[in-house]
């Protein structure tokens, strides 16, 4: 059986992009003024609590649907579920992406079962009805029994807004929310400096877990868990908040800068093992590790103009990036839900979506995206330690948190959330304590409180 193609990103969007992409702007951005969050358990265990993010937050929020290349031709559909709502996103005759609420308009039966597929109209599997691609009604049972008249022509599926943005389907379920654009801004205009529209999806992975949406989120907002949760993580990046850049936007996004490329303070004097653990990076990039011994501190710059100088003969375009992007890492959170850990050659999207009806479970999404050098079919990802291929079928692995590996570093941001649940469901939990470097966690709770106090 032939191959499919993997799943690239593609690069038609809606969104208006400048002429000359900008550098990544390293600059300080000015923080709102806010009291740290006492995020009360209610958060996390309330179905009252979900019941107000459903009515305040979730439908009118912008959201992910599916990647723009899975709609490639007309036709092409994709279902995707937030919570309790179903979507369907498809590619109409025309060429125009749409997206429609996932049920029968005609007793409310869901349409399509399927996660994604090709069909040229939409068939309800309770009584027949058919729909277009383009929404509109095409057949029913006994037309002439209706004693307002053939439904035909009269009735649409219910669309909502879509908008392409990254090589992504975009979705909101109000009408009257700001556009992708304002909402996205600035970091979208942050992240077109990588090349995310050239990486491919090359893992796609989907688990429910034992624990809030927010779990997942809190997790992902702070790097105060690196020492513990991930120990090794110091051999090669600077792990203490007086090194790392938090940036708080005024929409509830956010950004963390982490310098990497080289060790923490916290290593010590472990100069051996940090050569180690440097040593394939080191050495893909042709410097011996035994260079930097006594000097470890010349690791990140050394790799910098390494990867300046040999980046073009190795198949990578980094012209648009700054030196900071060669080596360090960027980690942004897109509110209120998705978290992108930007590398060099690749990105790393996480996000949680709610469970359709209870509080203290999710869906948690794992996506890989591997940036591969021109010319090659095959890379080495490092962020899964395994290597990966362009045009592999990419399956669609599901299954409960701890079934199925994620990657030596999400595995361990993954081991603590059930167990945070469990603590934040005690009585002996009041609320939280944070420090400073958690500020993005408690911002984000504020916006959050915004959209549900509206």
């Amino acid at each position: 059986m032939p191959r499919k193609r993997a799943i690239g990103l593609g690069y038609s969007r809606t969104m208006a992009q400048p002429d000359r992409m900008s550098p990544l702007d390293l600059s300080k951005v000015d923080e709102p003024k806010f009291e740290a969050h006492a995020l009360e358990p209610e958060r996390y265990t309330s179905r009252d609590f979900m019941l107000r993010e459903i009515d305040g937050l979730w439908s009118r929020v912008w959201q992910i649907g599916c990647l723009e290349a899975e709609l490639a031709a007309p036709g092409d559909f994709v279902r995707a579920d937030l919570g309790r709502e179903s979507l369907l996103f498809t590619r109409d005759r025309e060429g125009r992406v749409r997206g429609y609420y996932n049920v029968c308009q005609h007793r409310g039966n869901r349409l399509v079962g399927e996660e994604r597929g090709h069909a040229g109209a939409f068939v309800c599997a309770y009584h027949g009805w058919v729909w277009g691609t383009d929404g509109a009604l095409q057949r029913v049972q006994d037309p002439e029994d209706f004693p307002q008249g053939d439904p035909c022509g009269e009735l649409r599926l219910n669309e909502v807004r879509v908008s392409l943005w990254g090589g992504f389907v975009w979705f909101n379920l109000a009408e009257d929310a700001e556009s992708l654009e304002e909402f996205l801004s600035p970091i979208a205009q942050e992240i077109d400096t990588w090349r995310f529209p050239e990486m491919v999806r090359t893992h796609h992975i989907t688990l429910e877990a034992d624990c809030n949406w927010k779990v997942v989120l809190d997790n992902f907002h702070e790097s105060y868990h690196i020492p513990t949760v991930h120990p090794a993580l110091k051999f090669f990046l600077d792990d203490t908040y007086q090194a790392t850049r938090f940036d708080l936007y005024p929409n509830g996004h956010t950004r963390m800068w982490m310098r990497g490329g080289g060790p923490s303070p916290r290593a010590g004097d472990r100069e051996d093992r940090v050569l180690q653990v440097m040593k394939s990076e080191l050495e893909a990039w042709d410097l011996h590790p035994e260079r930097f011994r006594g000097r470890v501190e010349e690791m990140r710059p050394a790799l910098q103009a390494q990867k300046r100088a040999l980046g073009a003969k190795k198949g990578f375009d980094f012209s648009r990036y700054v030196d900071a992007q060669l080596t360090d890492h960027f980690h942004y959170t897109v509110f209120p839900n998705l978290a992108l850990s930007m590398k060099p050659d690749g990105c790393i999207f996480l996000r949680a979506l709610p469970h359709p009806s209870d509080p203290e479970k999710c869906v948690f999404d794992v996506w890989y995206f591997t940036l591969f050098p021109e010319g090659a079919d095959e890379y080495f990802a490092m962020s899964m330690s395994d290597r990966v291929q362009r045009d592999a079928e990419v399956p669609h692995q599901r299954g409960k948190l701890g079934e199925i590996h994620l990657g030596g570093g999400i595995d361990e941001d993954a081991s603590v959330f059930v167990s945070q649940q469990l603590g934040l469901r005690s009585a002996g939990y009041r609320g939280a304590t944070l420090a400073d470097q958690e500020r993005r966690i408690s911002w984000y709770h504020h916006v959050i409180d915004r959209y549900i106090a509206r």
